[in-house]
């Protein structure tokens, strides 16, 4: 079942220097992760738009009903939930360069073409189309960069990708801020926002010229001589950029082939399996709980529409700075720890939000929550990648993190539902007890991965 590679690509990986060749990948995957989000979040902040045009209700007489813009953030869910759990096939069969690009456009033209729906159904359908090709993407930006990075910068890269990604949050909330109220050329503003988005189809072949596709990946199909022709290129600019000799690669380390679906339900990786799909489920229930509903939470507040856009922009500026702040401490701190003590800040600054009255208090709360929730975001997405060796990897984050999307798509409904029962302290009680059992299911079962070789927390 091993074959040795020549050189071993993961030892010569892992012991690159962090130059400008390393943070040039990663900021590129990060441009990639910022259309993907910018797509992926614009649901909430163009919520009031679909409504005021009457293709939407803002609630729905049934807890599954189609013309609520619950169903427009389930729809997306829906896609990402088939998306995610496609990817790993994907990219397995064709590599992470290809599965990335095709995915990136086939969003993106689905976005287009919702861009000009006016029915529910339609806009729906495909809504639903762009979230497969964003669970495909998502899945890919993650592998890539746990495969293409050296092991003790990983945490930091994630955190660098989703600082630049993050970027995309108060774009798009500032964007529909301005032009949904508006109807520019007499295209509703909503329209412009998801049309803007999609603008990502344009960024795709200049970002895919400059991706090399994953040397772990090749090596493990065996394809050696295209692995070492991206090993060594990477080798001779790294070290013209550092300016001395890299260093000696530790022992060759053997490559498994044909890792297979079943292995992750074998020890010792079925209790992270089971980890990360319970923490999936219950973290998205917060994350998106909050994240889709600012602007409709606000005013369960009794804040009116126009200034629950702005305060929403306003909240959405501190997007960028949860994994910001992962840049310093990404690799310093065990990303189990930070997970934990960013769920920990959402339920304490959660139960005071929904006891607030005060806007400047409901900005400051909301901008606390923000940061707490993308903090967990960068320190997840880097924890799910590696916990899970490299021939099972991208099958084993889109198996788990397919469990987020069903859980968002249903969320969706019960969010709306919540609300309607129990107003702005019932959703947040709702988002409280799940963050706690994300809380036990990191803090007591997730594994130590800081500054540790993918390999070495494979073992």
């Amino acid at each position: 079942m091993t074959i040795a590679t020549s050189g071993d690509v993961s030892a010569r990986l892992d012991r690159l220097p962090a130059t400008r060749t390393v943070w040039t990948i990663v900021a590129l995957l990060g441009l990639a992760f910022f259309f993907e989000l910018y797509d992926m979040l614009l649901s909430g902040y163009i919520a009031p738009g679909l409504v005021s045009g009457g293709i939407f209700t803002t609630t729905t007489a049934g807890l599954f009903g189609t013309q609520g813009i619950a169903s427009f953030i389930a729809a997306l869910f829906a896609g990402l939930t088939v998306g995610t759990m496609i990817a790993g096939a994907f990219n397995d069969r064709f590599g992470r360069r290809a599965v990335f690009t095709w995915a990136l456009l086939g969003y993106s033209a689905a976005s287009v073409a919702m861009a000009f729906q006016s029915s529910a159904m339609a806009i729906n359908a495909l809504r639903f189309c762009a979230g497969i090709g964003l669970g495909v993407e998502m899945i890919t930006i993650d592998t890539c960069i746990c495969e293409l990075v050296p092991g003790h910068v990983r945490g930091r890269a994630i955190a660098l990708s989703q600082t630049i990604g993050f970027v995309a949050v108060p774009v798009v909330a500032l964007l529909s801020w301005i032009l949904v109220p508006l109807s520019p050329f007499g295209l509703e503003g909503w329209r412009w926002v998801v049309l803007i988005g999609a603008s990502s189809a344009v960024a795709v072949w200049y970002i895919r010229r400059r991706l090399p596709e994953s040397p772990r990946w090749l090596a493990q199909q065996g394809r050696l001589v295209e692995a070492e022709a991206i090993v060594a290129a990477l080798e001779r600019r790294i070290e013209q950029e550092s300016g001395a000799s890299l260093p000696a690669p530790s022992a060759e380390r053997p490559v498994v082939r044909d890792g297979q679906f079943g292995e992750m339900f074998r020890a010792p990786y079925r209790r992270r399996t089971i980890m990360m799909i319970v923490f999936n489920v219950f973290q998205t229930i917060g994350y998106f709980g909050f994240t889709n509903w600012v602007p409709t939470l606000l005013i369960e507040h009794g804040i009116p529409v126009t200034k629950s856009m702005a305060y929403t922009a306003i909240i959405a500026l501190a997007a960028p700075v949860g994994p910001m702040l992962g840049l310093a401490i990404g690799d310093r701190f065990e990303r189990k720890w930070i997970i934990v003590a960013g769920a920990a800040t959402v339920v304490s600054a959660g139960g005071l939000f929904a006891a607030s009255a005060s806007p400047v208090l409901l900005i400051l709360l909301g901008i606390v929550l923000t940061v707490a929730g993308n903090t967990i975001s960068f320190a997840y997405h880097a924890y799910q990648a590696e916990i899970f060796p490299t021939r099972i990897r991208a099958k084993a984050i889109g198996f788990v993190y397919a469990f987020s999307r069903i859980s968002a798509m249903l969320n969706a409904f019960l969010i709306a539902f919540v609300l309607r029962q129990g107003g702005v302290a019932g959703v947040f009680g709702f988002i409280a007890a799940a963050y706690i059992v994300v809380i036990g299911a990191i803090g007591v079962f997730g594994p130590a991965t800081a500054n540790r070789a993918l390999e070495d927390i494979a073992a």
